[in-house]
């Protein structure tokens, strides 16, 4: 047994052809139409923004902007994804939410860090150098060590 999807009817592009008795020699969807005459108008409008002159050749680029942009945008409309899916599609991921990447302190300045003309000693000098020296060296009184009670390590 054959089950027939109703593929074929979505399959069929509403094009529109050209007047009667006058039709164009290519096919464009109504869609491409919806896209396409706004699209130059806003091509005719950057190009004058630009500073280019209104003139032939100037149109004629502006023609054929506006086909790769139709043919651009219309290459992402299907009947499975309509026009106005794609736009609001457009819509919500121009608006929505982003991560915020930057920190929010300002600009990092090293003017808080202090720098010592000596080299800092490695530890394991500083202690010597500490007895050696003995009592030319007191930093204070000294602490007490803490008890650690039953948890103290074995061999100390």
């Amino acid at each position: 047994m054959r089950i027939r999807t109703d593929d074929e009817v979505y399959r069929v592009d509403a094009v529109w052809l050209g007047p009667p008795k006058a039709t164009f020699p290519w096919r464009a969807r109504y869609v491409a139409w919806l896209i396409g005459i706004p699209a130059f108008f806003v091509v005719l409008g950057i190009e004058r923004w630009a500073g280019w002159s209104f003139g032939f050749f100037s149109t004629a680029w502006a023609f054929v902007a506006t086909i790769v942009i139709t043919r651009l945008l219309t290459a992402k409309i299907s009947h499975e994804r309509p026009l106005g899916t794609v736009v609001t599609m457009a819509g919500r991921e121009l608006n929505t939410p982003r991560e915020v990447t930057t920190g929010t302190g300002g600009a990092v300045s090293a003017s808080r860090v202090r720098v010592r003309a000596e080299r800092p000693l490695p530890k394991h000098k500083r202690r010597r150098q500490y007895q050696h020296h003995g009592a030319q060296f007191t930093q204070g009184t000294p602490r007490a060590r803490r008890s650690r009670g039953s948890t103290a390590r074995a061999g100390r």
